[in-house]
């Protein structure tokens, strides 16, 4: 412990004096400001009992807490106060005399002083030697809002530590950005953009891939001239009034009139040449007398309007004429987007509708419940959404739960839900987009939100004399005792249990009240996405030994005190006893089945599940509905072709989601200041989407590195499969704003429609035997991957990036690529129309005008209209 005296030693002697008479949480909260610092990523090489405390793999780092006294009088001695704060990695061990840490749940720990705490002066910091597991490798891995509680008071946020923009993780020093398990990759600086992104080739011009669209068509054929478009006349059947609606107000969006060149549209059905005769499929013709879209359905008519939409810039112009003739390749292109862990607004949903439908992505997967948040109201259940969708400090979780993710003492961050109206309204809009939307209630681990929603159900109707009803949905065992550990550190009230009859009740009621949303949407329930994932106790993983083991590489636990999830669970033990399950190890895999036959039941075609909801089964016969869709999210590096295929060829329909390309809460580049999860790949850009081979799963290793930069070799050993589709995926543990939601989303988004819908040239066939290796094998012509890419990208700067703006939607900004020299610099950027800005001061800012010869140490992205910039970086990267 260090107490470092900014304003001297007589500022000590004041302390009695100047203090307040008693804590004043409030005060206490204008004061006090939380930091940390890392010392040492690499623990355990410093000397840190990292085995002995417990981390996993003897993984763990070495810090500080920096607490600071920001106002004018100085904080009392001794205790009478609390702080709480976030932590998204286990605090292992706190070494201060003056403050003692508790876990309570979650990310959420108690820091109370002792009695022997002598205060802290104004303007004193009070530095808190701890270890943490793992490390800290990215400035949003330290969460805002830590906040002050003091018995009898309102808790006091930490007005200094409460915004989502600043960052609360001092500057890391030496190697500590790097990964500490091995970084092979450099950091990502202007200048080490510039040798990225010029060998992917030259920039193309605006009217150099004025016939390309995102995605690209299957095939086109250059007519003769080009037709001027400033507005539409749609003349279009096969489509309901609101589909047509949606097209309309796509036009408007682009600045086009209601009135202008015909465009005709029509389904056409087996009319259309084999290839293309599938959902989806169409073929336009655009010439002098307008435009025909001929469907093979009203989705092939929709599309086939959205592709003539494509071509045209902003505002209107010129459109070559040709004829396309296009259909999807897979039928299922999804996004995933989380509202649970942190709640996204619905204009924000509508508004990725609107642009998944322009993009041709045609699944909305929605997380609507996690431990952390219950996000639609369920009529007959008002606790889900009036304790489940808010997070405030209620000890005893009767109100509300408590606050996760830097979400403040009182629901200032994350908190919402959709009420039945918001989400009957959000299906309707997605029908009227093509767009099937897929509800998920994660079950039966991940149900924090519902089991402390049910919980105060429960205690609510037992105090009104209704045991019945009270313990109709309860969905605890309460004489359970497993003493267990989730994956984001949750004791047992993380798991739904699966041996209570309330847990099959509440499906069934969950399933009927959706369906019946839906239904009156005017879009029948189709797929019930049932999760199912991560139903396990950490502590009884392989990187933890018991406490009598010698493995330094391990984590040691008292392993006799760890028990599976439901392991001390009477009900559960009684169906074990009975025989109806061999071990508790079988219950994920049972309930699963179980809420697969209350899906049939419903009449719902297809159940999801992520893979491990489905660990166990034979096949996708094993579950009651008609179809059991997979949402595969391992890394190809940790053998995602393999188990991919396999669960392809069990019947199951397969969607790819890996992490390390499709998980877009992810980093896009690798730089401590780039904010995001990195547990499998600190640097998703777009043109890491763009290069995913999803059929040819080996393949990939040939073009991209694992998540520490290291080569790694696939093998095409499973027989070939059909995949249903892929999706990306938008988690929001630490995406806390709608805004920061819309700058992970795109525009890797529109990568991600281009590999769902259009199967690239330099894609190889999948061919058993085969093997890829970055650096060994070269089978994949990069080249044409970069030619690709480069069409690709001049339709995305020259075309898309201002749809989008108008569209308000608040992409990232690209990022500036610099070399610097004796003379002007030479300059780049990810994709050509992208604008940027330099100064000579990081003060005054001037636009950079490309070819203009500049001298400038700082530069930062700026959007095309000017009303949004990105991060000032020097050429060095600081």
């Amino acid at each position: 412990m260090k107490l470092k005296r900014l304003l001297g030693v007589a500022v000590l002697a004041a302390l009695s004096s100047a203090a307040w008479s008693a804590p004043d949480a409030a005060a206490l909260g204008q004061s006090l400001a939380l930091t940390m610092a890392v010392d040492t990523n690499k623990g355990a090489a410093a000397g840190a009992p990292c085995a002995d405390l417990g981390a996993d793999w003897a993984s763990c780092l070495k810090g500080r807490l920096i607490l600071e006294n920001r106002g004018g009088q100085a904080v009392p001695a001794g205790s009478g106060w609390s702080l709480y704060l976030h932590s998204i990695r286990r605090i292992l061990k706190l070494d201060s005399p003056d403050f003692v840490i508790r876990h309570i749940t979650g990310d959420l720990y108690q820091l109370a002083p002792t009695a022997g705490f002598q205060g802290l002066a104004a303007g004193q910091k009070l530095e808190l030697p701890l270890i943490d597991e793992y490390w800290l490798l990215h400035e949003s891995d330290v969460l805002p809002r830590p906040y002050v509680v003091v018995d009898g008071q309102p808790p006091a946020l930490l007005q200094h530590d409460s915004s989502d923009d600043a960052s609360y993780l001092l500057p890391l020093t030496g190697d500590n950005w790097k990964n500490p398990a091995g970084e092979q990759r450099p950091l990502a600086t202007p200048e080490q953009r510039y040798h990225t992104f010029v060998p992917r080739g030259l920039q193309l011009s605006a009217a150099q891939v004025a016939k390309r669209t995102i995605p690209a068509v299957m095939r086109q054929q250059a007519g003769s001239g080009q037709v001027q478009f400033s507005g539409f006349s749609l003349n279009l059947s096969g489509l309901d009034p609101a589909q047509r609606q949606a097209l309309a107000e796509r036009a408007a969006q682009l600045g086009l009139r209601a009135n202008g060149v015909p465009v005709s549209g029509m389904v056409a059905g087996t009319k259309l040449p084999a290839d293309i005769a599938v959902s989806g499929g169409y073929r336009l013709s655009i010439g002098q007398q307008g435009a025909t879209v001929e469907g093979y359905d009203a989705a092939g008519v929709f599309y086939g309007v959205q592709t003539l939409l494509g071509l045209a810039p902003q505002g209107g112009g010129a459109i070559p004429s040709m004829t396309v003739e296009d259909a999807p390749r897979y039928a299922y292109r999804g996004m995933m987007v989380d509202l649970a862990r942190n709640f996204k607004q619905p204009a924000t949903v509508r508004r990725l509708i609107e642009q998944m439908a322009a993009y041709k992505l045609n699944k909305l997967h929605l997380h609507l419940s996690d431990d952390e948040g219950w996000r639609v109201q369920i009529p007959g259940l008002p606790e889900l959404t009036d304790v489940g969708a808010r997070r405030c400090h209620d000890l005893s979780e009767t109100r509300c739960l408590l606050p996760q993710l830097g979400s403040g003492p009182d629901n200032q961050s994350g908190g919402g839900y959709l009420t039945r109206a918001d989400y009957i309204d959000l299906v309707r809009y997605a029908q009227a987009h093509f767009i099937e939307v897929i509800p998920e209630f994660d079950m039966p681990a991940h149900a924090r939100a519902a089991v402390v929603s049910m919980e105060a159900r429960y205690r609510k109707l037992m105090a009104a004399g209704q045991p019945q009803a009270a313990n109709e949905y309860r969905l605890l065992d309460p004489q359970d005792q497993s003493n267990t550990l989730s994956v984001q550190f949750y004791d047992r009230r993380t798991y739904l249990n699966p041996c209570v009859p309330g847990s099959q009740r509440f499906v069934a009621k969950l399933v009927s009240e959706v369906a019946a949303m839906h239904r009156e949407a005017g879009q029948p329930l189709q797929t019930w996405h049932f999760g199912g994932d991560e139903a396990k106790n950490i502590l009884l993983g392989g990187g933890f030994q018991d406490l009598k083991g010698t493995d330094p590489g391990k984590g040691k636990v008292d392993l006799a005190k760890q028990d599976k999830p439901w392991g001390r669970s009477p009900a559960c033990q009684a169906l074990v006893s009975s025989g109806q399950i061999k071990s508790v190890d079988d219950l994920p895999l049972r309930f699963a089945r179980q809420a697969s036959g209350i899906v049939a039941g419903q009449g719902i075609a297809t159940m999801g599940a992520w893979q491990d909801g489905v660990h166990g089964a034979a096949g996708a016969s094993d579950f009651a509905t008609a179809h059991t869709l997979v949402t595969e999210w391992d890394t190809l590096y940790w053998g995602a072709a393999q188990s991919a295929s396999d669960l392809a060829n069990k019947g199951f329909k397969t969607v790819l989601a890996m992490p390390d390309y499709l998980y877009f809460d992810f980093p896009y580049e690798l730089n401590p200041r780039e904010h995001g999860y990195y547990w499998a790949s600190r640097d998703t850009d777009s043109y890491k989407v763009f290069s995913f081979a999803p059929d040819n799963l080996a393949q990939n290793a040939e073009v991209m590195p694992d998540r520490q930069g290291k080569p790694f070799a696939v093998t095409s050993a499973a027989a070939p499969a059909r995949f249903a589709g892929m999706q990306g995926q938008a988690w929001s543990e630490i995406v806390r704003t709608d805004a920061e939601f819309e700058q992970r989303v795109y525009p890797r988004m529109l990568a991600l429609a281009e590999r769902a819908w259009h199967k690239a040239a330099w894609e190889r066939p999948y061919q058993a035997g085969e093997t890829y290796q970055l650096g060994v094998t070269h089978l994949v012509d990069k080249a044409a991957l970069n030619a690709d890419w480069q069409q690709f990208a001049a339709v995305l700067g020259w075309r898309e990036a201002p749809k989008l703006e108008k569209a308000g939607v608040r992409y990232r900004l690209p990022m500036p690529a610099v070399q610097p020299g004796s003379g002007p610099y030479a300059v780049a950027t990810e994709w050509p129309g992208a604008r940027l800005q330099y100064s000579t001061d990081g003060r005054s800012w001037q636009t950079y005008q490309p070819g203009r010869q500049v001298q400038a140490n700082y530069w930062r992205g700026v959007s095309q209209d000017g009303s949004r910039v990105g991060r000032a970086e020097t050429v060095s990267g600081q």
